[in-house]
């Protein structure tokens, strides 16, 4: 049975090449972990990223030497590049010149109105938009104070005189985001702020730990928030190689049915039948498909089920619904479509056997 989900009205935001809001589908973001000033460092990670999926990266702009690498980082990469900023209006201004498609900041703590005016001055000239990033951590004293700590309704009313800051100069090409670290604090917020603006909103759950336990929370959290029709970007924060980031995006969109193309892959848990490394080989797996998705034709994507089984037994059997699949055993593995075995070969051939069969499947 097939459910949908019915989005929030947003205004449309166009950032670079991609449009977000409005009915466009949830773009994924991930932040570089690199010094932004090793461009090459720095290039590479992006591109990485984007073949594991993303749509929007983001990176940190400390000093003016991280903002000016924005124009060489732009000669290397194909997706829109955000500058993050923190406290100094000038990097802002800055990045923008050197090719920035978005500029983060929190108004609040760039300084002066002044300052503020023109950051948005340099935009409203390139034509780029400015994200409006509030988190538990950056609220003003005055709101701590009145509603007695970080609370869902500090975070909006934030928010919301940042964004009143910048309309006052005359400026609506706007992206609100409203992070904190707590599941339900960012769900409630989300739903208050969804309900007092039409600008888009970049959904996350930040300072959310590990991998493992990140991945955990940033489900529950973001799906929450996208079941409700909430949400235009979303960006999975975790502490770890941002390449699972963005896998971890992927499959929330997926599982919740806001992304249907792409290739889905599935694997078994492992127990005492397996005698391969399964790990090893779903890892191996899925970076094959990042290869192949980045390489496919867009226009002609279609869902795609993979499945990698480590009992030659029962594998393909349990994953007979699975469009390809492979099951390793003792020194051999199985690849079969929809349960049915289609081919046995040595281990050692077993992944590019597995590659040339997904490559058929898909006709790329």
């Amino acid at each position: 049975m097939d459910i949908n989900i019915t989005r929030r009205p947003s205004k449309e935001i166009k950032i670079g090449s991609v449009t977000i809001g409005g009915n466009n589908p949830i773009a994924i973001q991930s932040m570089c972990n690199t010094k932004t000033e090793d461009v090459a460092a720095t290039v590479a990670q992006i591109n990485a990223l984007e073949a594991a999926g993303c749509d929007i990266i983001r990176c940190a702009v400390p000093h003016m030497e991280a903002a000016k690498a924005f124009s060489e980082i732009k000669k290397g990469i194909h997706i829109p590049l955000v500058a993050d900023i923190h406290f100094d209006y000038k990097l802002a201004i800055e990045a923008i010149k050197n090719g920035a498609d978005k500029v983060r900041i929190n108004p609040g703590n760039i300084g002066s109105q002044d300052k503020v005016h023109e950051v948005v001055q340099v935009a409203k000239e390139y034509g780029i938009p400015i994200r409006v990033g509030v988190n538990g951590g950056s609220l003003e004293k005055e709101l701590v104070a009145k509603y007695g700590g970080t609370t869902p309704e500090a975070l909006v009313e934030s928010a919301l005189k940042q964004v009143d800051v910048l309309e006052k100069f005359d400026f609506d090409n706007i992206v609100i985001s409203i992070k904190s670290s707590d599941v339900m604090m960012s769900i409630r917020a989300h739903e208050l702020i969804s309900k007092q603006t039409k600008y888009p909103l970049h959904v996350g759950i930040t300072e959310t730990g590990l991998v493992s336990n990140g991945s955990i929370k940033s489900a529950v959290g973001i799906g929450v928030i996208l079941y409700e029709g909430i949400g235009d970007t979303i960006r999975v924060s975790l502490t770890g190689d941002p390449v699972y980031e963005v896998r971890a995006a992927k499959s929330i969109l997926s599982s919740l049915g806001l992304r249907k193309s792409g290739i889905n892959l599935v694997s078994c848990p492992t127990c005492g039948r397996t005698n391969i490394d399964l790990i090893g080989l779903a890892e191996k797996v899925q970076d094959l498909i990042d290869e192949i998705e980045n390489n496919r034709n867009k226009d002609k994507e279609k869902p795609v089920k993979i499945a990698v089984m480590g009992c030659v037994v029962n594998g393909p059997g349990e994953a007979r619904d699975a469009d390809l699949g492979i099951a390793g055993g003792k020194g051999e593995g199985l690849i079969f479509k929809k349960g049915e075995i289609i081919k046995k070969v040595p281990e050692a051939e077993l992944l590019p056997a597995f590659k040339e069969e997904i490559i058929k499947l898909l006709n790329c």
